[in-house]
């Protein structure tokens, strides 16, 4: 069984993390101080646990132990309920120190969302009375060799009063941290459900053999289920959000698109310290020092203006969602949402982009050393922003606003 640390530990991959008694936060605010404090502890080691791919086992049990999974665990069932402002801004502050740490939880919330939309009142009371106490949720979605990521092959089969499920997935975020992995499949009717599976249960294997450059820490890999036991008070319809209109997938955009914010603002800010403390200016700049060069100044300014226009855009998207969740949704309210959040999404990817590569022409050769370990900036972004493409971004808020065409619903959009 893992155990909290700062390194690496061998992994008994089939059995569950141990909980860590989780605070219990109250409100919008308590959540942004515990992100501050979280960041400032998981920003010492981050360089180091991505040079050395060390699974963050400490990081995460004081994630959980901060109270921070529980945030949007309704009121009526004792959670914070923050605002959707609230929760990107967690995201942002927690990603700028740590991206793969941002991305964790990600499928967590996207999981308590669904949850909050489609479960009944006794799986929203067991699943959230767990999360509060400290438990977390993964993620066993996508499956490899399929013909694009909403190809779900894994289908439930029926097994008296349950099922069983057989089926490999990957891109498996959060899973090995997990105590609960919700599991895409189809049901006995071909429809799309989630399967809240327990970790440790009999036939469910977390392999850790994520090799990406980038988000080396997320260990998003696989899971093997064969024929694993599938209660069906565990089946959540996730197919109903498919005829309903329903936030889910801007929910979910919205949360990678703050990820994207937080890495931009790393690059950043590691720039601007490079720059100050190492860098040396070009020769035919006639300056002392690499701050006064009249490009460099240009350019950081341009950076910075770019990067408060995405965050400008992001906390706008979020505001429209907390806006138009407490009514009941039209076709159009989620396409104006997805649209809102495929805005900010488009302009924080670029910037990301943007951001960790000029941190290498603006800094110069030396801050492309190993030692520095500044290029995980680069990798972390091109690595997240591959999620889903920008170009479909743009493509999606052009034919909206010539066309009047609404986007698909579905978790990408």
């Amino acid at each position: 069984m893992p155990q909290a640390a700062s390194s690496s530990l061998p992994i008994d991959d089939d059995a569950a993390p141990r909980v860590v008694p989780a605070a219990r936060i109250r409100g919008d605010g308590e959540a942004i101080d515990a992100a501050h404090a979280l960041a400032a502890d998981f920003a010492q080691g981050a360089a180091q646990r991505d040079q050395a791919r060390s699974l963050p086992w400490r990081e995460i049990e004081r994630y959980s132990a901060s109270g921070l999974g529980g945030i949007t665990v309704p009121r009526e069932y004792g959670g914070a309920q923050v605002s959707h402002v609230t929760l990107a801004d967690v995201f942002r502050i927690i990603s700028a120190a740590d991206p793969s740490l941002g991305q964790i939880p990600q499928n967590h919330f996207g999981a308590l969302n669904l949850l909050r939309q489609v479960g009944t009142p006794q799986q929203k009371r067991r699943y959230y009375e767990g999360v509060l106490a400290g438990r977390r949720l993964g993620n066993a979605g996508p499956e490899r060799h399929t013909r694009h990521a909403r190809d779900v092959q894994a289908r439930l089969v029926a097994d008296g009063d349950g099922y069983r499920l057989s089926g490999r997935k990957f891109y498996s975020t959060g899973a090995l941290y997990a105590h609960w992995i919700p599991t895409k499949a189809l049901d006995t009717e071909g429809r799309l459900v989630t399967v809240l599976l327990e970790r440790g249960a009999p036939g469910l294997t977390v392999v850790d053999d994520w090799s990406s450059f980038g988000q080396r820490t997320t260990a998003s890999g696989t899971v093997l289920l064969d024929n694993v036991r599938v209660e069906a008070d565990t089946v959540l319809p996730a197919w109903t959000l498919l005829e309903t209109p329903a936030l889910q997938g801007p929910f979910a955009q919205l949360m990678q698109a703050a990820i994207d914010a937080g890495i931009a603002e790393a690059a950043l800010n590691d720039t601007v310290k490079f720059l100050r403390e190492r860098a040396r200016p070009w020769a035919e700049a006639g300056v002392e020092r690499a701050t006064q060069d009249p490009y460099v100044i240009g350019d950081v300014g341009r950076l910075f203006i770019d990067l408060h226009a995405a965050q400008a855009v992001l906390t706008e998207a979020a505001a429209h969602l907390d806006e138009a969740t407490p009514r009941a949704l039209d076709t159009d309210d989620v396409a104006a949402a997805s649209i809102a959040v495929a805005r900010a999404k488009a302009l924080t990817t670029e910037i990301a982009l943007a951001a960790s590569e000029t941190l290498f022409e603006l800094s110069g050769a030396r801050a492309s050393l190993a030692e520095f370990n500044l290029d995980r900036h680069w990798r972390n972004a091109r690595t997240h922003t591959l999620h889903d493409p920008v170009r479909w971004k743009y493509h999606a808020v052009g034919n909206y606003l010539l066309n009047g065409r609404r986007p698909n619903r579905h978790s990408w959009i």
